[in-house]
């Protein structure tokens, strides 16, 4: 009677099942978010360098400050080339009396010749003498020209608006207009442009998807970006794209892309990385979960589902981004797919669940468009 009695005990019956919550999915429109990392630059970056000979005599501008377009930078000593300006003028002054001169004589030749006090072949000669002094005037003048650009380059102009750079050269030092010695930086900084690639494939896809109306996208001047800083803060204003390049980077199989951004108060700067959101239009069969339902490990992300019986099993999706407390699934379920959201820290892979009634399932943070799933016995 005692063995019969611990035999009963030792057949207990096993646990129930645990019990789970679910939602089911089902379809809705999705904004088309894509995510890249992007890398800030000027719109307009004007490299200042010497256009003659000389030495540098003063800096003109207050290193990191705004400038205007035509404004002073630095002035190189002017001497020699005024002194080439001004023989270039004398030279001008003699070829023209030259001309001059060969000219009258002409004058004159026109009538003697008329009267035959003259030969024919004196009035050509002295007509040609007349056309190489016009010739030498002409060339004299291009020199004058010449000497007096060189002596305007003297003073350097910045050749755009935009944020001056650290001077790259100090006073007394000696710059070259063959070498053309760097002498600072200008750069435009408002607007700026952010550029970044997207993989050749995912931009396939994505026509794709336009082409079958999968993805409504707007036109590519009203795509709207909005940026991450590195700190992960969001920066305030949103721009634009405004350049889509036409071809594939042999080495990368990426194709860039550019935006455009304002920046009255210069916090994006040139070189500066961030993480750009391009609102590429909506997607109007997407999937969403909520974001406790995902679990990420090494080896990609993975959601718990609840297949036929009402076993459990693990399917590996691929993620899109995160709005609001959903994930936005890109591939691994389909509508109608019951996915866990509640009671996961219970639940192996290939166990049986028991799913709860839908007035126990917690519908907060439930992806927008799923519902709760109704337990085995009203399925």
């Amino acid at each position: 009677m005692s063995l019969a009695a611990c035999g009963k005990k030792a057949e207990q019956a096993p646990p129930p099942p645990p019990e789970v919550g679910v939602i089911t999915l089902a379809t809705q429109p999705v904004a088309n978010v894509i995510e890249l990392p992007g890398r800030v630059q000027a719109v307009r970056t004007a490299e200042v360098r010497a256009r003659v000979d000389g030495i540098v005599e003063r800096r003109l501008y207050e290193e990191g400050t705004d400038v205007r377009a035509g404004q002073a930078l630095f002035r190189i000593d002017p001497r020699e080339n005024q002194a080439a300006y001004d023989a270039a003028k004398g030279a001008l002054a003699r070829a023209q009396a030259a001309a001059t001169n060969a000219a009258q004589v002409v004058r004159r030749y026109s009538t003697l010749v008329g009267e035959q006090a003259i030969s024919g072949q004196e009035y050509d000669a002295a007509v040609a003498q007349q056309r190489q002094g016009q010739a030498d005037a002409a060339s004299a003048r291009a020199q004058l020209d010449r000497a007096r650009l060189d002596l305007t380059y003297t003073i350097v102009t910045s050749p755009i608006a935009g944020r001056a750079g650290r001077a790259q050269v100090t006073e007394g030092a000696l710059v070259s207009a063959s070498q053309a010695t760097l002498m600072t930086t200008v750069e435009q900084l408002n607007p700026v442009y952010v550029n970044f690639s997207q993989s050749r494939g995912d931009l396939l896809k994505l026509r794709r998807d336009l082409a079958s109306g999968a993805v409504r996208a707007p036109q590519l001047d009203r795509v709207r970006v909005t940026l991450e800083l590195e700190d992960g803060t969001r920066y305030p204003q949103a721009g634009h794209l405004d350049f889509l390049d036409m071809s594939v980077d042999e080495n990368t199989g990426t194709v860039s892309i550019r935006s455009e951004f304002p920046n009255p108060q210069r916090v994006l700067l040139p070189g500066q990385f961030v993480r750009a959101r391009i609102e590429g239009g909506v997607t109007t069969q997407g999937l969403q979960v909520p974001q406790r339902a995902v679990q990420i490990g090494p080896q990609g992300a993975s959601v718990m589902v609840v297949g036929k019986n009402n076993v459990a099993a693990a399917r590996p999706v691929r993620l899109g981004e995160l709005q609001g407390g959903n994930w936005v699934i890109r591939s691994g379920l389909a509508p109608g797919d019951r996915v866990i959201v509640n009671g996961l820290q219970k639940v192996r892979p290939g166990a049986p669940v028991r799913i709860a009634p839908p007035g126990r399932q917690a519908p907060q943070g439930s992806a927008a468009g799923a519902r709760p799933a109704a337990p085995a016995a009203a399925r």
